[in-house]
């Protein structure tokens, strides 16, 4: 059984069908890519997964169990994590508190426990901060957890967002973007990264990303969307062959471009 299985999702806004009966599977334990051209509905296909939007079709199963319906902090509960195209740190708290906020839908002490600061709630805390601290360390953030998240660099707060989403101990990871932004040294630390998430805690990993050295890198399989459909899925090898991608990307005139060379 896979861990997550789409059957004909659709997402319509007005008369525009932003997610046109998409289909598609996602075994444990492995890195696929979404890609495809700006406008595409990568995006919306992530925010339906996680329940920010209400699929207008098909069925969505993660772990066997149906998500239609909930809402995001239920997904969560059931083990999805993400972070953002745009990063959405909470600016004006520190490094430490940004991860404890990833960490709330495990706390198990009730509210009259935590305003009162009784000894249960301070157990809590305590073994809260020393995990996040390890997190912090983890995706090579050190000696900042005082800092405030607005002060740090920008691929230290992509670092923090993703801290954050391990965090919550999700069975699989969900990243939009994760290496936009980034300068060439912080795109090979962040692809290391992602393949120490997958090997040392065994986080299934699904990201959106535009840079194609990051996604021929890092993925396992490859989805490609266009027009809120999915055109092609296969291998980072049969994609890059794939002439409805290269279509997509570069045009027609790119696709009989090749053939003409073959001719020749």
């Amino acid at each position: 059984m896979a861990l997550l299985e789409i059957n004909n999702m659709t997402k319509v806004f007005g008369g525009l069908k932003a997610i046109s009966d998409v289909t598609f599977s996602l075994e444990k334990g492995r890195i696929v890519s979404i890609i495809g051209p700006n406008g595409a509905g990568k995006t919306t296909f992530f925010n339906t997964l996680t329940g920010i939007y209400k699929p207008d079709g098909g069925t969505i199963k993660f772990n066997g169990k149906s998500l239609v319906g909930l809402r995001p902090d239920q997904i969560a509960a059931c083990g999805i994590a993400r972070t953002f195209q745009n990063i959405r740190l909470f600016p004006d708290m520190t490094v430490i508190e940004n991860i404890l906020v990833g960490m709330h839908i495990h706390f198990k002490q009730s509210p009259i426990q935590t305003l009162f600061r009784l000894p249960g709630f301070k157990k809590e805390e305590a073994e809260a901060e020393k995990k996040a601290a390890r997190l912090m360390q983890y995706v090579g953030l050190k000696r900042v957890e005082n800092e405030l998240a607005k002060n740090l660099p920008y691929g230290a707060q992509r670092r923090l967002e993703i801290a954050r989403a391990l965090a919550a101990e999700p069975l699989l990871l969900l990243l939009d973007e994760p290496a936009a932004g980034m300068n060439p040294q912080e795109t090979e630390d962040i692809i290391r990264l992602f393949r120490h998430i997958k090997t040392d805690l065994g986080i299934t990993i699904l990201l959106i990303e535009h840079d194609m050295r990051v996604v021929m890198n890092i993925s396992e399989d490859i989805c490609v969307m266009d027009y809120g459909e999915k055109i092609a899925e296969g291998t980072p090898q049969q994609i890059r062959a794939n002439t409805r991608v290269i279509e997509a990307y570069l045009g027609r005139g790119a696709v009989a471009g090749q053939h003409e060379e073959k001719m020749q």
